[in-house]
């Protein structure tokens, strides 16, 4: 079974055209907000934690995982999680995602494939940014880091005020290929849980 899947979601303000917009220490930022929904994520089976300096949110799934195999149901060969973030942004600040980090663990038989795609926006606004990876078996069960680039940046609407950031990510394990193939991507044994790491880089605006 797996060891552990994290996913650090690092968010990274691009460069501004206002003026004053440089890099700063982050500021002390609260999350107003916090939901859960879909089938890696039912109401309940997460948790959020800020980390001490202000900087990051880890949140800690328990079920986000995606199997596949002759005896597995197809309802486990992919989960989703739809996960909504209200985050206050003291005056003067804004900030943006540029890409998820993939760590964790995966075991997939001869033409097997894992797969993992993000989707990110705002509300209110119309634009969102995509990821999407794949890889292929056999992995005899393997430790592994990805880093996944947004197609485009999107940065918050507004400046300094309070935005709920809306992310959609879903894991998936196929075997189309190789019907009587086996796969596994993240787990939910009590030891290792899923979890997201939202690390905000500020900028002023």
């Amino acid at each position: 079974m797996f060891k552990s899947l994290l996913l650090a979601l690092s968010l990274i303000v691009p460069a501004l055209a206002a003026p004053s917009g440089a890099i700063v220490p982050a500021p002390a930022f609260n999350i107003t907000s916090f939901g859960l929904n879909g089938s890696g994520c039912p109401p309940g089976s997460a948790f959020y934690r800020i980390a001490a300096d202000r900087t990051s949110v880890s949140v800690i799934f328990g079920q986000f995982y995606a199997e596949v195999g002759p005896s597995v149901p197809i309802s486990a060969n992919r989960k989703n999680c739809q996960l909504t973030l209200g985050v206050h942004a003291p005056g003067g600040f804004t900030y943006g995602v540029t890409s998820l980090v993939y760590d964790g663990w995966f075991q997939l038989d001869n033409k097997v494939t894992a797969s993992r795609s993000s989707t990110y926006y705002f509300q209110g606004q119309d634009s969102q940014a995509n990821t999407y990876a794949e890889v292929s078996g056999p992995v005899g069960g393997s430790n592994y880091q990805y880093r996944d680039a947004f197609d485009v940046v999107i940065t918050a609407p507004a400046c300094g005020t309070d935005t709920v950031l809306n992310l959609g990510s879903d894991v998936r394990a196929s075997n189309t290929d190789n019907p009587k193939g086996s796969g596994f991507i993240a787990t939910n044994s009590v030891n290792a849980k899923l979890s997201l790491t939202l690390n905000f880089q500020w900028q002023t605006c």
